[in-house]
C-alpha cells in the first residue's frame, strides 16, 4: 500500500489488549522506518532512535547523544534542549544511550507543544552544529589556566563517567555484560571509559556523526491520539531532504564458548576497610525471536528472583554467603538475551561457592521440581503486570517504544513484542501441556549452557587514589610532550571555550525557539475526585477514576503514636510486615499467596510537613493493588499480616538488616545528592529530620550497629519490633484510600469495613521527637572520584512567606543559571535548585561535580544574577509554562489517587493550589529581583554538606576557601 507522502504502509493492525492501531511505514526514499500508534492517550510520545554501536570505549555515542542537542539548524542556540526545557509542557525529555543504540525520545499532552518538541529534536539529530567547542564542552577537553599550570580533564560525559565508575554496582553490571560479549559491540562501555575518554578526537566525533545519524538507519516512533496523518506530514518534511545511502551498523550474534569462564577486576573501597567482594554469574542465551519464549523467560526470571520467596534468592540469602542479592536476572535490551546474578558483601575467597551454590539450586530445581504455587504466582503477576500496564511516572507511549526496539533494531516485527496476548496464550498452554515447563527452560538455558562468566569484583583500598595518581601522571607527561607552542595552544582553547560558553545566545537566536503562549495552558488546573469519609473511627479517602477494574488501596498507621527511639527500625518493621510469615504461614507462602491474588502488595514509609502549621504527618502504609473480583483476597493477606506478623525470627530478621544496608550502602555514589540533600533537610523541619532517621546516613550507621545487637541481644530488639506493632496497628489511627471507580468502590464496601473493624482500636496519642540534628557543615566521605555538593536552608525562618513564583523562579535557577555555571563552565553532570513548600527549605545541589569551592561559589553568586539579570517577557513566560507543566504531569489513576491522598495528609487544598497556581501565572521580573533579597539571608545561614572523597575534599578546604567541614565517614 502507499501514501502520497512518500511512505509505503507496510503494516496495519489492531493490537487489541493494548486498544491500539498500529501502522508501520516505510519512507521511499530513505528506507526509514516509521511505527504510529494510535490510541487513546493525550500523553503522547515520540522518538527517534539510530543504531549506533561503539567500536572503542572513548564514549563517543554517549558523547554524540550530549552534542547533538546544543544547537542546529534551525535552533543556532547553544543549548536547545535546555530552552525546550525551560518553556515547555512536555512530560518527558531527554535522550538515552545504550551499548547498541541512542534514542531521542520527548512526550507531551499538549499538541502544539508536541510537535515543537519533534522539531526540535529532529532538526538536532540530523543537522546538528556539533562544533569543536561543543566537543570539548560535552566531551573532554584539557584545561589550563596559565602557561605554568598544570593540564586538567573537563568534560561533562567525562565527569559523568568519573561518578558511573564510582560506583561498584555499576562496574558490576558493565563487566557482567562486557565479559558475555567479548567479540562484539557489547563487550565495550559505549558510555565511556573515564581513562578512554581522552584519546577521543574531533574527527572521529564527527564521522561518527556522518555514518550513523542518517534516515537509512533510523526507526521512528509515534504514539497517542494526535493525528496520524500529520505525523508523517512532519517526519516526510525532513526525510524528503535525504537519500539512501547503506549504514553498517549490525551486531553480530556472539558465538559461544566451549567453556565457562571466570573473571576478577578491581573495584573502589571504603576508609572503613571492611569492604566486601561481589559476585555474579552470568549466562548469554543465543537469539530469541520468539516472543512467547521472551515471555517465558522473563516470566522464569520473576520466579526465580522477583519475590522475597522466590528459590534462587531464597537460596542465595539463606546462605550467608552475602548480604544481598546483587544482577538485575534477565536482560532483554540487547540483541541476546542474558541472565546475570550473585551477590554483594562477599567474604573474600568464597566466589566458588557462590558459584556452586547458584548452580546446585538450578539442578535441584530441575531434579525436584518448581513448587506449583510459586509458577502460579509468577504467571499471576506477570499476567497482572501486562493487562494493568502501569508504567508509572514513564510514558506508555516510551515504554512501548523501547519494547518494540527489542526486535525493530533487529531487522525483526516492531509490533509483535507489543502483543501479548497471543504469547501469553501459549505459554500458558505450554504449562498445562508440561508441568516442568519451566524446569525444562533452566536446563536448556542455564544448566546445559557453557556460556557462562562469573565474575568477581574485589575492593581495593587505593583504587581511587590510583585512578587519580593515573590521570595525574597521563596530563604530566602530555605537558611535557607539548612544546611552548603547543601549551599556550591548550591555554587559549580553553579560553577561548570559556568564552564561548559565557557569550549569551542573541535576542535573534533565541527567537528560533518555539514558544507556547499563555493561552495554550490551562488557567483553572486538573483536581483530583476526593469523597472523606469517617468509619469506625478511621477515616476513608474515596478517588473515583477509571482504572478498568483494578483497585488500588492503601492503609496507613499514624507514625507520630511512636516514641522517637522507635523510628530507627521502621524501614526493617515495614518490611517484616510482609517478609517474616504470620503465625499460620512462612514467608515463602504468603509471597506466594500474594503473587497468586493480587497484582502486588508493598510498604512504604510517609513523612512531610503540614502545609501553615508547626505539626507534621508521619504514616506507614500498606498499598495493594488487585482485580475487582479479589479485593476480599487482598484484605485478607494485609489483615493476617498485619496483624498476625511473626516476628521473633532473629535468622530472617538479620538477612533483612543486612539486605537494607547493601541497599544503603550501594545508594550513596549513585545518588550523592539525594543523600546530602536528606542530610540538609534533617536540620530544619522534624519531618527532615525523621526522613534522614529512616533514610539517609543516620539509617546506615543505625543498620551497621544494629547487626552486631541482633546476635549479641535479640530479645531486646524483639521487645521493640513488638511494641512497634502493638502501638502502631491502630484503627484510630489509620487511613484507608481507595481508587477505582463508582461502581468497583461501592462494590468492596461491605469488605473494607470489615477489614477496617478487624484491626484494634484504641486512643491515639502523639509523642514528641527529639529532633536532635547532625554537625552543621559536613563532608560525607565515599570512594569517590567526583563530588556532591549542597547547601540549603530554611526560608521560612528568614522572613520568606509563600508565594507560587518561588516555583518559577527556582525552576528558572535550574535551567538557566545553575545550568550555565556549574554544568556548562564547571563541567559538572547536574544541577538543582528546590524549594520544599511544606518545610520551607531551599536547597542547591550539585551531581558529579569536579568542583567544590567554584560551585558553593555559584550557589552564592545567585543573588547576584537575580538582581542583575534581563528577565524580558519570554524568559519570564518561559519559566511560567515550565512551572505549569511541572505541576499538570501527567499522571496514571493509581497515582492520582495517591497524589490526592498526600495533599489531604498535608493540608493542600484544592483552594491553595489554585492561589498558588494564581500566583504562578502572575510571576513578573520583579518576583526574580525581590528573591534576591532572602537569598542575602540564605547565604549567612545555610548550612553545607560535600559527598566526596576525604583527598578531594581537604584539597577544596586548603586550596579553594571551602568552610571548614566535620568528616564523616560514610563509606
Amino acid at each position: 500500500m502507499s501514501d502520497k507522502r512518500g511512505f509505503d504502509c507496510l503494516r496495519d493492525e489492531s493490537i487489541t489488549e493494548l486498544k491500539t492501531r498500529a501502522r508501520l511505514y516505510r519512507h521511499r526514499a530513505t528506507g526509514a522506518e516509521v511505527l504510529s500508534l494510535e490510541r487513546d492517550d493525550e500523553n503522547k510520545v515520540f522518538g527517534i532512535t539510530f543504531k549506533t554501536p561503539p567500536y572503542d570505549s572513548t564514549g563517543l555515542p554517549h558523547i554524540l547523544e550530549h552534542s547533538v542537542l546544543c544547537g542546529s539548524r534551525k535552533y543556532p542556540v547553544k543549548e536547545p534542549f535546555v530552552e525546550i526545557l525551560k518553556g515547555s509542557l512536555q512530560t518527558f525529555l531527554n535522550a538515552f544511550t545504550y551499548p547498541d543504540k541512542t534514542c531521542y525520545p520527548v512526550a507531551s499532552q499538549n499538541v502544539k507543544d508536541f510537535y515543537n518538541l519533534i522539531d526540535v529534536y529532529l532538526d538536532a539529530v540530523f543537522y546538528p552544529r556539533i562544533t569543536r567547542h561543543i566537543f570539548q564542552q560535552e566531551g573532554w577537553h584539557l584545561e589550563l589556566e596559565s602557561m605554568d599550570g598544570d593540564f586538567a580533564y573537563k568534560g561533562v560525559v567525562f565527569n559523568e563517567m568519573k561518578g558511573a565508575y564510582s560506583s561498584p554496582e555499576r562496574l558490576m553490571s558493565e563487566y557482567s555484560q562486557h565479559t558475555l560479549f567479548p567479540d562484539t559491540p557489547y563487550g565495550i562501555d559505549s558510555g565511556g571509559r573515564p581513562q578512554d575518554i581522552p584519546r577521543l578526537s574531533y574527527e572521529q566525533f564527527i564521522d561518527f556523526h556522518r555514518r550513523y545519524y542518517h534516515p537509512s538507519n533510523a526507526r521512528i516512533f509515534f504514539y497517542g491520539d494526535d493525528d496520524p496523518a500529520e505525523r508523517l506530514r512532519i517526519i516526510g518534511a525532513y526525510l524528503d531532504e535525504f537519500e539512501a545511502r547503506p549504514v553498517d551498523a549490525d551486531v553480530p550474534v556472539q558465538q559461544p564458548f566451549d567453556a565457562p569462564r571466570r573473571h576478577v577486576f578491581a573495584c573502589p573501597a571504603g576508609e572503613s576497610g571492611d569492604s566486601k567482594d561481589m559476585v555474579t554469574v552470568n549466562w548469554l542465551f543465543p537469539e530469541i525471536s520468539d516472543q512467547s519464549t521472551v515471555l517465558a523467560l522473563a516470566m522464569l526470571s520473576h520466579l526465580l528472583l522477583g519475590m522475597p520467596g522466590s528459590p534462587l534468592r531464597k537460596a542465595l540469602i539463606d546462605s550467608g554467603l552475602g548480604e544481598d542479592i546483587i544482577g538485575g536476572g534477565l536482560e532483554d535490551e540487547l540483541k541476546q538475551m542474558f541472565f546475570s546474578v550473585g551477590l554483594k558483601g562477599v567474604t573474600a575467597g568464597r566466589t566458588e561457592a557462590v558459584e556452586t551454590l547458584i548452580i546446585a539450586t538450578l539442578s535441584r530445581l530441575v531434579d525436584e521440581g518448581i513448587d506449583e504455587k510459586t509458577t502460579e504466582a509468577t504467571v499471576n503477576t506477570v499476567e497482572f503486570h501486562l493487562r494493568e500496564n502501569n508504567t508509572g511516572s514513564f510514558p506508555r507511549g516510551l515504554s512501548l517504544m523501547l519494547r518494540s526496539l527489542t526486535t525493530w533494531l533487529y531487522g525483526k516485527d516492531p509490533i509483535e513484542p507489543l502483543a501479548f496476548e497471543e504469547p501469553l496464550s501459549r505459554v500458558k498452554e505450554a504449562l498445562a501441556a508440561d508441568a516442568r515447563f519451566f524446569e525444562s527452560l533452566i536446563a536448556d538455558y542455564f544448566l546445559h549452557n557453557s556460556h557462562r562468566t562469573t565474575i568477581t569484583l574485589v575492593p581495593e583500598p587505593d583504587y581511587e587514589k590510583t585512578e587519580w595518581d593515573r590521570e595525574r601522571e597521563e596530563l604530566a607527561h602530555r605537558r611535557q610532550r607539548f612544546a611552548d607552542d603547543q601549551i599556550r595552544e591548550v591555554l587559549n582553547d580553553a579560553r577561548s571555550l570559556k568564552e564561548w560558553q559565557s557569550t549569551p545566545d542573541t535576542p535573534e537566536a533565541l527567537a528560533t525557539i518555539p514558544l507556547l503562549t499563555r493561552s495554550d495552558l490551562d488557567r483553572e488546573g486538573k483536581t483530583i475526585p476526593c469523597t472523606v469519609q469517617e468509619k469506625n473511627n478511621a477515616t476513608i479517602l474515596l478517588h473515583d477514576l477509571l482504572t478498568n477494574g483494578i483497585v488500588y488501596f492503601h492503609a496507613g498507621f499514624d507514625l507520630r503514636t511512636l516514641p522517637s527511639r522507635f523510628l530507627p527500625y521502621l524501614p526493617l518493621f515495614s518490611r517484616a510486615i510482609l517478609e517474616m510469615g504470620t503465625e499460620k504461614e512462612d514467608y515463602v507462602t504468603i509471597s506466594q499467596r500474594i503473587g497468586r491474588k493480587t497484582g502486588g502488595i508493598s510498604p512504604s514509609l510517609f513523612s512531610a510537613p503540614i502545609d501553615e502549621t508547626s505539626d507534621m504527618t508521619a504514616r506507614f502504609f500498606l498499598g495493594g493493588k488487585v482485580l475487582t473480583s479479589h479485593v476480599r483476597d487482598l484484605l485478607d493477606i494485609v489483615r493476617d499480616c498485619l496483624l498476625t506478623v511473626n516476628l521473633d525470627n532473629p535468622y530472617r530478621f538479620m538477612q533483612i538488616v543486612r539486605e537494607e544496608k547493601a541497599r544503603l550502602e550501594e545508594s550513596i555514589i549513585p545518588g550523592g545528592h539525594q543523600v546530602i540533600n536528606t542530610r540538609l533537610h534533617a536540620h530544619f523541619s522534624r519531618s527532615g529530620w525523621f526522613s534522614e532517621q529512616i533514610n539517609g546516613v543516620s539509617q546506615l550507621f543505625f543498620l551497621r550497629q544494629l547487626i552486631d545487637r541482633i546476635e549479641s541481644d535479640w530479645p531486646s530488639i524483639l521487645a521493640v519490633l513488638r511494641d512497634i506493632h502493638k502501638n502502631l496497628i491502630n484503627r484510630d489511627a489509620l487511613i484507608i484510600n481507595l481508587t477505582a471507580d463508582e461502581h468497583d468502590l461501592t462494590s468492596c464496601t461491605g469488605i473494607v469495613d470489615e477489614f477496617i473493624e478487624s484491626i484494634p482500636s484504641f486512643p491515639a496519642v502523639h509523642h514528641s521527637w527529639n529532633d536532635g540534628t547532625p554537625p552543621l557543615h559536613e563532608a560525607l566521605t565515599a570512594p569517590s572520584q567526583i563530588n556532591y555538593v549542597g547547601k540549603g536552608a530554611n526560608l521560612y525562618d528568614l522572613g520568606y512567606r509563600y508565594h507560587g513564583s518561588i516555583a518559577v523562579i527556582t525552576r528558572y535557577l535550574r535551567t538557566s543559571w545553575l545550568w550555565e555555571k556549574i554544568r556548562i563552565q564547571g563541567g559538572a553532570y547536574g544541577a538543582f535548585c528546590l524549594f520544599d513548600r511544606l518545610s520551607g527549605v531551599l536547597s542547591f545541589l550539585s551531581y558529579r561535580d569536579p568542583a567544590i569551592g567554584k560551585t558553593l561559589a555559584n550557589f552564592d553568586d545567585t543573588t547576584q544574577f537575580l538582581r542583575t539579570a534581563s528577565f524580558d517577557d519570554n524568559e519570564v513566560l518561559k519559566g511560567i509554562i515550565g512551572t505549569i507543566g511541572d505541576i499538570d504531569t501527567y499522571m496514571l489513576p493509581s497515582a492520582k489517587g495517591h497524589v490526592s491522598m498526600i495533599r489531604f495528609l498535608t493540608g493542600i487544598t484544592d483552594d491553595k493550589r489554585k492561589k498558588s497556581r494564581e500566583e504562578i501565572f502572575a510571576t513578573t521580573a520583579e518576583d526574580f529581583r525581590a528573591f534576591a533579597d532572602f537569598l542575602d539571608a540564605f547565604k549567612e545561614k545555610a548550612v553545607i554538606k560535600v559527598l566526596g572523597s576525604r583527598d578531594s575534599i581537604e584539597r577544596a578546604v586548603e586550596k579553594e576557601g571551602v568552610p571548614s567541614l566535620e568528616f564523616v565517614t560514610v563509606i
